[in-house]
């Protein structure tokens, strides 16, 4: 037992074949990746760019900074790129950005927040990472950092490695480190259910411990974090259908009935406040040191 949790292979395949991440998840709602964000893609943008997610950024791109990343005049894959929350900013600081966004819905926000923050600087792929070959399009080692943040991109380790493969000198990685705790849905659920609410996450582990066995230099950062957001009684119902579908409860109309009938009553006004929480993994891989540990090893072999 005590031999399997040093081998690579195992965790490779115990991430492959986890029937609970979150990609695994969505395929089995019948929910395609790239249009998850469609329905909210207005709202995102404004909290992405509003002086609370500004703050946010900024905090993680200081944290990169520290590390030693350094941006001005930088190549930038942003995988995920959404409305441009980190490309924009990337390429305030100097960077030349590549953004990698399949929402159509997205993409036009992106277009707006390049045109008003960031003209010329940041460079649009409307595609699919995963349908992306990396080596016919010259990506191979071609960017100073990989950035992915809370992308569904990063589906198993072959995944990472694709990731990895673009970068040169740095890659960051972001994703959910645990449950996700949504006021709203611990409201509503006990009234569509008695199962009960499963929300683990146990993909940033497979992550990190696959970047130890193979012999990755890192930092990584888990972090709690708060959000509170106020949302029409349309959006919020959006919300938690989504969140039903999710977790496999049938999205008819008997359920659709009932949060409707509980957002009207308890929340008159037609606004409805919601606070999101949960634990978040960050980690930048150093490249250069992993280049600098394959020479090492070589020479001493020789």
């Amino acid at each position: 037992m005590m031999n399997e949790l040093f081998h690579a292979a195992i965790w490779e395949k115990a991430w492959k074949d986890d029937p609970d991440t979150s990609a695994k998840k969505m395929q089995k709602a019948g929910i395609e990746p790239a249009r998850a964000f469609d329905h909210k893609a207005r709202a995102f943008n404004e909290q992405s760019f509003n002086e609370e997610g500004r703050k946010r950024t900024k905090r993680i791109m200081n944290w990169l900074e520290g590390q030693g990343v350094r941006f001005k005049n930088a190549s930038v894959l942003d995988i995920g790129a959404a409305s441009g929350v980190f490309s924009v900013p990337f390429a305030e600081r100097g960077a030349h950005v590549t953004a990698v966004e399949p929402s159509l819905a997205l993409v036009e926000l992106l277009e707006e927040n390049i045109a008003t923050f960031a003209e010329d600087k940041v460079k649009i792929v409307p595609e699919p990472f995963e349908d992306i070959d990396v080596q016919a399009r010259g990506w191979s080692h071609a960017f100073d950092l990989v950035f992915v943040s809370m992308c569904p991109v990063i589906l198993n380790w072959e995944s990472v490695e694709k990731v990895l493969h673009c970068a040169r000198q740095f890659c960051y990685i972001s994703m959910s480190a645990g449950s996700i705790e949504n006021s709203l849905v611990n409201e509503i659920w006990p009234l569509v259910t008695d199962q009960p609410l499963k929300t683990e996450n146990a993909e940033m582990g497979y992550l990190l411990h696959l970047l130890y066995l193979k012999g990755y230099s890192y930092e990584s950062l888990i972090s709690r974090e708060t959000k509170t957001t106020e949302v029409s009684r349309e959006a919020a119902l959006q919300e938690v259908m989504t969140w039903l579908r999710n977790h496999g409860l049938p999205v008819d109309d008997r359920n659709r009935k009932t949060v409707a009938d509980y957002l009207e009553q308890t929340y008159p006004s037609g606004k409805v406040v919601v606070r999101q929480s949960g634990r978040f993994g960050k980690v930048l891989i150093r490249l250069q040191d992993q280049n600098m540990y394959t020479r090492e090893n070589l020479y001493d072999t020789l």
